[in-house]
């Protein structure tokens, strides 16, 4: 028996509508030591954590995530899902991004790992830089 799934099923409910999740309830979630990494930040405790969600919900208009897959093991976890946003810089038109969360677990979450396409999620999105990105992918590929 898994003993992490409560815990993993508790991030994936609090972050099934981020933009509407109360940013307060990360304290039930992750530990004060947490170390969390995306392709952009990396960051270390619990009140860096907090200050980072924060910041980057305040101009969301909408944020969800849909849970693909998931492999879970004593103490780890890694979560695939699509997520889902909309920012008024970007647009403010739905942009959907795959990713994958690893998740290391005691009590609570000790790290959390974002891996995801950093251009997909913003530098196609990007007028002059997502014309050009689109065109260096369609180079790689022929």
């Amino acid at each position: 028996m898994n003993t992490d799934t409560p815990i993993i099923e508790q991030f994936k409910d609090y972050f099934r509508v981020l933009h509407q999740s109360d940013l307060s309830q990360l304290r039930k979630l992750y530990s004060d030591r947490i170390v969390f990494k995306d392709p952009v930040h990396q960051i270390r405790g619990l009140v860096e954590l907090e200050d980072y969600f924060t910041s980057m919900c305040a101009d969301l208009s909408d944020c969800r995530f849909e849970y693909l897959d998931e492999l879970t093991n004593d103490g780890a976890a890694y979560i695939k899902w699509m997520m889902h946003f909309k920012h008024p810089k970007l647009g403010n038109r739905l942009i959907s991004v795959r990713g994958v969360s690893h998740l290391q677990i005691s009590d609570k979450i000790e790290f959390h790992e974002d891996f995801y396409d950093m251009g997909a999620m913003l530098y196609e999105q990007l007028p002059l830089l997502g014309n050009v990105t689109r065109w260096l992918k369609l180079r790689l590929v022929s």
